[in-house]
This record gives structure tokens, C-alpha cells and sequence, in this order.
């Protein structure tokens, strides 16, 4: 029997409206119950508003520095506590602890850099064009910041965000994904703990229909940051959009793999594989799809399914293990309707599409790595967004198709080539379309994420030098001065 949670508003650890409630389930042992957590609808959202509107201005006066520094101490908790934190990450997304460790840290580094930025903050002036006016810009908060993550980074995906709407300035209202609260629970309680003020930050937990649509519309919400699906971040963008409101998206992004007939087949093998089947290949960053040239697919179809067939399921506590389960019976029931859609279009099955319900997995929501060959981007399995263990080969003539075919699907930023031949590579930096290339990525090895699977800030938190994570989660201001009292 889990523990019963509550939301955080104005201060208090309460109750839903409704006194509903929803569980947090071990993906892997759906017999472990981490926890009951309020079903919150449009009233705890509207108390959730009231307390954080009402909390802002005194919030946004607190000096910079001291924004700072409690966000820099919230960075030492986690730190130290993170074999705690890891392990909460585990039981809720399923992931390798290795994986949970990797965010955990991840997260710490991001939230020092934001105190950082956030301690930091300056006005800029500059003369006018006539003498003696100045202009005085500063940057300043926007209002309360509504937080909704995705439960693939649970507890970094909310610090993320948080942090950063909180170091500019802003109150936050957190809505954490129903799959996996818990971490963002602890979050908040790790903030309060280091002095932040209550009437800073509200938590508010439920479905995203009942809970996350009320907060999106909610009219006292000045900027959106939302983490999730395509198909639910266009409807947030028109809802926004409608209302005149800011909007920060991570939408995802899946990697591209093209495997050139003179690359190191086990180096590509050992690294689609790795990359693909992380987090039960339900990362965003997933290598799902492998154009190869078709002189060595069938070299290359060998070796992935080899790699894959020796991939042990289980539970991610267990070093034992390789690959976890899917979040939910749900999410589960579609992977499997893609591997049946897969095989309608035409789509050659080279192992794995199917559940396992077997020893270790028997009861837990574990699907079989799977591999499909002969694939082409007329399929839907190409086309749409799988998020479960699934890898697609497309075979393609040369380089040049390769790049052209990868530059005509949709959302993908981040592609990988290998090639022994640098200039190849450094044809396919100048030709993709891709924000990132990495030509040759080396697998990590077992448990540990590969460079395609880095973990990243969502977009709108750019974790390079200066002010940039805070960019989006605050305006310029400006004060025009004329000093010597002329009127222009």
C-alpha cells in the first residue's frame, strides 16, 4: 500500500476538490504501488492560479541573488539525495537506474547553471539619438508560469522549467505527469525546504484533460511551458495562440541513423541499438529510423537482430537488465497496434512484436525490442510517432537518397551517419537538414546513455553561458530618461 499524496496551494498540502484520487504504478511490477495522488480538476487549478498571482509580487522583488541561492542550495540536496531520487525515477518511468542517475545529475548541473543566470541579471542602457536621453532596459518577469512535463524526464523536466520561470522572477503553477508524480513531489519539497517561499510555487497533480487543459487556458497564466506529445502540443499552441499567451514547447525529437556501405557495422549496430532501445525506446531521442544503403542491409539487419534478441528485459534496478518496460498498458497496447500496422503495410518483421508476459516480466508492461526491415516513409510506421522499442530499416541506394529521405520526415533535428570515409561525413553535416550531427557515435555500453542520447533541457531552456536559460521565461522593459529634464 503506497502513501496518499496531496497538491501544494497557498502553503498547504491539500486535497483535491473532488477528493478523487489517481495511483502511481511500477511499470515494471504493476503490483507496487508507489503512491495515490489528488485527481485535481478546473477548481484546483483556479485556487492553484489565485495563490501563485497573489504570491508574484513579492517574488518578483526578492533580489536575483537570492533567487539564486536557493536554487544552488535545491542543486546540493538533490545531489546528495540522489540515490533516493534516482530510484523514485526507476519505480515510476521504469528506466535503467543508470539512465535515472544520468537525469538526476543532469539535472543538478542545469539547475546550477540557473542560479547561476538567474543571480546574475543586469539592466543594459544606451543613448538616444537626441542628447541627454537615455535608455534604461531591464529584464523582468512575466507573471505566473504554468509547468506541465512529460513523464520521460519526471523529476529533470520539471526542475527544468520550474527553476528557471522561478529564477527570472515568476511564481510557477507545476502540473507533473500522472504517470510519474512522485519525483516532482519531492522536487517541490526539496525548494520549500531550501527557503522558497510557499506562495512561490504550486503543485497541482492530475490528468491532462481534467488538470493540464484548465491550467493552459486559465486566463491569469502569462507563459505555458509544455513538454509532450505533437498532437497534444498543437492543440496547447492554439489555446495560446488564441489568447495572446507565451508558449515555450518540447515536442521531442527523434534521431535519424544512415549506415553508409563503408561504415563499421558493428559500431552502427552496437549504437543503433543502444540509442534505439534506451528507455524501451521510448526517449525522444530514439534512433527509430535506419536508412542503410541496400550493398550491406542485410549485413546490418544481422547484426541489429542479433543485438536485439540479446537484450535482457526486466526491472531497472537489476543490473542483470537492458531494456525496461513501457510506461503503461496503454502506451503498450499501441506499440502493439504499430507492429500490426507495420506488417499490413508491407514491413518485414525481423524479430521481436509482441508482449512479454514471462518470468520476470509477467507483471510488469513489457514489449519485445523489435526490428523491422524493408520499410520505406510511405508507412505509417515512419510517419507517426511510436515512443516503444521499435527500429525501422529503410534501404536506399546512396548517400544522397539517404540524406533526402531523412530531410523529408518531420521533427527530425538530430541525425547520426557512419562512415569510415570523413568526407562523407562531412558531406552529410553540409546536406541534412538536422541541427545536430554526429558522424560515427560510439555506444557507451550497456546501461549507460549513448552521446545520440544525451539528455537536453526542453527547447525552451538553452543551457549554454549567459542569460540564455532564462531567456524565455522573462521581457525586456525599457525606461526612457531625459536627463536633463528636456521633453522629446
Amino acid at each position: 500500500m503506497g502513501d496518499r499524496f496531496k497538491n501544494f496551494v497557498d502553503g498547504s498540502w491539500v486535497d483535491s476538490a473532488n477528493g478523487a484520487t489517481f495511483d502511481d504504478i511500477n511499470p515494471a511490477n504493476k503490483t507496487d504501488l508507489l503512491g495515490s495522488f489528488p485527481r485535481s480538476d478546473h477548481r484546483d487549478v483556479d485556487r492553484a492560479m489565485e495563490a501563485a498571482r497573489t504570491g508574484f509580487p513579492g517574488w518578483s522583488r526578492c533580489p536575483s541573488i537570492r533567487r539564486g541561492e536557493i536554487l544552488y542550495a535545491a542543486a546540493q540536496i538533490i545531489e546528495e539525495r540522489r540515490d533516493d531520487l534516482s530510484a523514485v525515477v526507476v519505480r515510476e518511468t521504469g528506466k535503467l537506474l543508470a539512465e535515472a542517475n544520468a537525469e538526476v545529475l543532469e539535472g543538478v548541473a542545469a539547475l546550477r547553471a540557473i542560479a547561476g543566470d538567474g543571480a546574475r541579471l543586469a539592466a543594459e542602457a544606451s543613448p538616444r539619438d537626441r542628447a541627454g536621453l537615455v535608455t534604461l532596459a531591464s529584464r523582468a518577469p512575466l507573471g505566473v508560469v504554468g509547468v506541465i512535463a512529460h513523464w520521460a524526464f519526471p523529476l529533470a523536466g520539471c526542475l527544468w522549467a520550474s527553476a528557471a520561470a522561478l529564477a527570472a522572477g515568476n511564481t510557477v503553477v507545476l502540473k507533473p505527469p500522472e504517470d510519474a508524480p512522485l519525483a516532482a513531489a519531492r522536487l517541490v519539497e526539496i525548494f520549500l525546504e531550501c527557503g522558497l517561499p510557499p506562495a512561490s510555487i504550486s503543485l497541482v497533480h492530475g490528468h491532462g484533460e481534467e488538470a493540464g487543459a484548465p491550467l493552459v487556458r486559465h486566463p491569469d497564466v502569462a507563459l505555458v511551458s509544455f513538454a509532450g506529445s505533437p498532437e497534444v502540443g498543437r492543440e496547447v499552441g492554439i489555446a495560446c495562440a488564441a489568447e495572446e499567451k507565451r508558449l515555450c514547447l518540447d515536442l521531442g525529437q527523434r534521431i535519424v541513423a544512415i549506415v553508409l556501405e563503408d561504415a563499421d557495422l558493428d559500431l552502427a549496430a552496437e549504437s543503433v541499438v543502444g540509442t534505439g532501445f534506451a528507455m524501451a525506446g521510448q526517449r525522444w531521442r530514439g534512433a527509430a529510423r535506419v536508412f542503410v544503403q541496400r550493398k550491406i542491409a542485410k549485413d546490418l539487419t544481422e547484426r541489429l537482430a542479433e543485438r536485439t534478441q540479446a537484450l535482457r528485459l526486466g526491472d531497472g534496478m537489476s543490473e542483470a537488465t537492458d531494456i525496461g518496460p513501457i510506461i503503461n498498458e496503454t502506451q503498450m497496447k499501441r506499440v502493439h497496434g504499430h507492429t500490426r500496422i507495420g506488417l499490413r503495410d508491407g514491413a518485414k518483421l525481423i524479430c521481436g512484436g509482441e508482449p512479454v508476459r514471462e518470468g520476470e516480466c509477467k507483471r510488469g508492461c513489457f514489449y519485445a525490442p523489435t526490428v523491422f526491415g524493408d520499410a520505406n516513409l510511405k508507412m505509417r510506421l515512419l510517419q507517426e510517432e511510436i515512443l516503444g522499442p521499435m527500429l525501422a530499416l529503410i534501404p536506399v541506394a546512396s548517400q544522397e537518397e539517404a540524406v533526402q529521405q531523412a530531410n523529408a520526415l518531420r521533427r527530425d533535428a538530430t541525425a547520426a551517419v557512419y562512415s569510415r570515409d570523413m568526407a562523407r561525413g562531412f558531406r552529410a553535416v553540409a546536406t541534412l537538414r538536422a541541427r545536430r550531427v554526429y558522424v560515427n557515435p560510439m555506444s557507451l555500453g550497456r546501461g549507460v546513455p549513448t552521446p545520440l542520447a544525451g539528455f537536453r533541457p526542453p527547447g525552451s531552456v538553452r543551457r549554454r553561458g549567459g542569460s540564455d536559460n532564462l531567456v524565455d521565461f522573462e521581457e525586456w522593459r525599457e525606461a526612457v530618461i531625459d536627463s536633463i529634464g528636456e521633453c522629446s
